[in-house]
């Protein structure tokens, strides 16, 4: 009951949050990764060789579902000065003039329409810093990623082959898996341009290209790093990296997430939450 308590608590709080928008830092930006715990050991492994991720996780940083970008001004929802965005330096997102433009009129005229608040499955690498975490499997010759939030799950195979042909695009997209020593690095491809990066409306095209990169540091940490490469709407690729830490709650269970795509009343739901903070 105390878990459940707690999450319907965090649901209130991201669908009530609404983004501010603040000045450029004049410092640059680093996502420092979470501090080890002393009793971590190291990574365990599969009897294939491959670490064993297995189990399930969930971001240190969670401020990044409002915001992914660094700010000098703190907001309610995000600190100052801290951001996940390590390329560029500046913590920005290095937008097209057009794009840039874009994003201040949906931050401005469109408060509600981020499609993850209106149960739409979030994307990649979004999904990955959705609250509520997610759990990991890794049957031969596959890494399988089964979200709370949403539903939502990602298979990924490991046997290489080519993407999906590009006039298939997928919410989650189209991932490729390998192990280059003890990284697993994924590649996707063929999402939606509907979905955002996060609350900020940070926003993308369906041109969208990531590669995940999966690295285990000890037990109980990964470092996740994603490069998001986008033509159309910015101007050069960019990273994000933060570490997911691993969920040891005796008798843990992933709780069924009921949010159904298409909600419209989110207007009213964030009146009953104390009004818009725009």
């Amino acid at each position: 009951m105390k878990r459940l308590v707690s999450v319907v608590k965090l649901a209130a709080m991201l669908l009530a949050a609404q983004p501010t928008f603040a000045q450029a830092p004049s410092a640059p930006a680093s996502a420092k990764p979470a501090a080890v715990k002393p009793n971590a050991g190291p990574v365990k492994r599969l009897r294939s060789g491959e670490p064993d991720l297995q189990g399930y996780w969930a971001t240190r940083s969670f401020f990044s579902a409002f915001d992914l970008e660094t700010h000098e001004t703190a907001t309610f929802e995000v600190p100052a000065g801290r951001g996940v965005v390590v390329d560029p330096a500046d913590g920005k997102l290095p937008y097209q003039a057009w794009a840039l433009a874009k994003k201040k009129d949906m931050i401005d005229n469109h408060p509600y329409d981020d499609p993850q608040a209106h149960c739409v499955l979030s994307g990649v690498p979004r999904q990955i810093y959705t609250p509520f975490g997610f759990q990991v499997l890794q049957p031969k010759d596959y890494v399988v990623l089964s979200f709370e939030a949403f539903h939502a799950y990602r298979i990924i195979p490991l046997a290489g082959g080519p993407h999906l042909p590009p006039s298939i695009k997928l919410f989650e997209g189209d991932s490729r898996g390998q192990w280059i020593r003890d990284t697993l690095v994924v590649d996707v491809t063929n999402q939606q341009g509907s979905t955002w990066f996060d609350m900020a409306a940070n926003f993308h095209s369906d041109e969208i290209h990531v590669v995940e990169r999966f690295t285990p540091v000890n037990t109980d940490t990964i470092r996740y790093e994603a490069l998001i490469d986008d033509p159309q709407v910015f101007t050069r690729p960019w990273k994000i990296a933060f570490d997911l830490g691993r969920n040891r709650e005796p008798g843990y269970e992933q709780m069924e997430y009921a949010c159904t795509e298409g909600e419209r009343d989110l207007s009213h739901y964030v009146e009953s939450q104390g009004g818009s903070r725009k």
